[in-house]
């Protein structure tokens, strides 16, 4: 039975030992409203349809619900993954487009003249249409990120600074800066949040053949573990969906062989890919997608290669 708190990968990983392999097995009763959403209270149940493994779900008690009642039910179908571990990366883009510095409205200055500013202090901001009671996230470009295979630039590293709300109109207008985790500059840009977020959909293997690596991490720190988020340098250009699940593999090293007694001492050897876990994509963009780690088996490091899994 389903409950409160699981997730379509933790319900995935209990059934299959290749969760991507979800929709190969799922059977879409059409007899049951939205059988792609899953609830708490609900059963699901391995059977053999045909000769073929297959996974049927069975109702809880949500189906009996009147229409009106079950359209306010949606909200409670388990999620794709843990929305606790995205929700802090909401509307926080690590990578900036260059339309995005360059047309995005920015903190101008203060009354006092100031150049750094923290929580609670009231900051003028131009190059928008402010409305009382805006809400926007303040953000630093940070540098620029290239594609490590081709050098192409792909966008500006974003760094989130904190949060604030419009509360008196005109250019400049006034932002109250309601909470900050790092001291805001003028220049900082502003961005609303984006608050259209899918968090239903289905772990599934690409179409596509992709081969990519992780370009940076979410918040920065330099070893990736287990329900991090990282930026990859493939999107949906390349075939990369949401619930796209891509095997990691840790890039070898180059050693140089100080042991070998055939003439090679000293040369330089390329040691092989080794498997550290895998992740899925849970936002595409036309080239980078964002990818949440959902199993580490070893370290996972930026610069590490990505592919089908």
């Amino acid at each position: 039975m389903v409950k409160k708190g699981d997730t379509l990968w933790d319900i995935s990983e209990m059934f299959l030992k290749d969760p991507w392999y979800w929709p190969e097995i799922w059977y879409v009763n059409p007899q049951i409203a939205n059988p792609h959403l899953i609830y708490p209270g609900d059963v699901i149940t391995l059977v053999y349809i045909d000769g073929k493994p297959r996974l049927v779900l069975e109702r809880g008690n949500v189906e009996r619900l009147s229409p009106r009642i079950r359209e306010e039910m949606l909200d409670e179908a388990i999620e794709t993954i843990p929305y606790e571990m995205i929700k802090a990366f909401l509307s926080r883009p690590s990578v900036l487009d260059e339309d995005t510095v360059k047309n995005s409205p920015y903190i101008f200055t203060t009354q006092e003249g100031h150049l750094v500013h923290g929580a609670g202090a009231n900051v003028y901001v131009r190059g928008g249409e402010f409305a009382n009671d805006d809400i926007y996230h303040v953000m630093r470009v940070g540098s620029k990120l290239k594609d490590p295979d081709t050098g192409d630039f792909l966008g500006y590293e974003g760094i989130f600074v904190g949060e604030g709300t419009i509360h008196r109109e005109g250019d400049p207008a006034t932002m109250l800066l309601n909470a900050t985790e790092r001291e805001a500059l003028n220049g900082d840009i502003l961005l609303k949040p984006d608050e259209d977020f899918p968090l239903y959909f289905t772990p599934r293997s690409p179409d596509e053949q992709i081969e990519g690596k992780i370009i940076s991490v979410f918040d920065g720190v330099s070893i990736i573990g287990a329900y991090q988020i990282v930026t990859l340098n493939r999107g949906a250009s390349n075939g990369l969906e949401p619930g796209h699940v891509l095997a990691v593999y840790q890039a070898g090293r180059v050693e140089r062989d100080r042991f070998s007694d055939k003439g090679f001492r000293g040369e330089k050897v390329q040691l092989p890919e080794e498997y550290a876990g895998l992740l899925m994509v849970f936002r595409s963009y036309d080239r980078i997608s964002y990818g949440l780690i959902v199993r580490a088996e070893s370290e996972i490091n930026v610069l590490d290669v990505v592919r089908n899994p």
